[in-house]
């Protein structure tokens, strides 16, 4: 559970600050990441300073409680974007794999994207 919670604060903290050097530090050398289902994968740097570039402004982001089982985990999240001044939302959910240090080797997202701005469903 220490490494997907230290996972989610890093991914919040850079990812709200557009700074690469938390998220990146949470990944493996040589780490599998994948960003959605129909991509290749990427190196995790290259992939993080790519997509907080295409932002206009400091994004809203929400991740949820980790579910850990084993060494691997799944991460729900929720975020209001701004890209080319027109604001979207993202939701998904990450799936994690860690090594013996707690560092992620295998990042996997489920994702989908609405234009405008969409509320998190209320919890059941």
């Amino acid at each position: 559970m220490d490494a997907a919670r230290a996972w989610v604060e890093a991914w919040e903290l850079g990812w709200r600050t557009h700074d690469v050097k938390p998220i990146v530090a949470r990944y493996a050398e040589g780490a599998v990441f994948r960003s959605h289902p129909f991509r290749e994968a990427e190196e995790p740097q290259a992939y993080v300073e790519r997509v907080l570039a295409e932002e206009d402004a400091e994004p809203e982001v929400w991740f949820g409680e980790p579910i850990v089982d084993d060494g691997r985990a799944a991460v729900e999240y929720w975020a209001i974007l701004r890209v080319e001044g027109k604001e979207q939302t993202l939701a998904g959910t990450t799936l994690l794999r860690f090594d013996a240090d707690g560092l992620v080797v295998e990042h996997r997202d489920y994702w989908a994207l609405e234009p405008g701005r969409r509320g998190r469903p209320a919890a059941s």
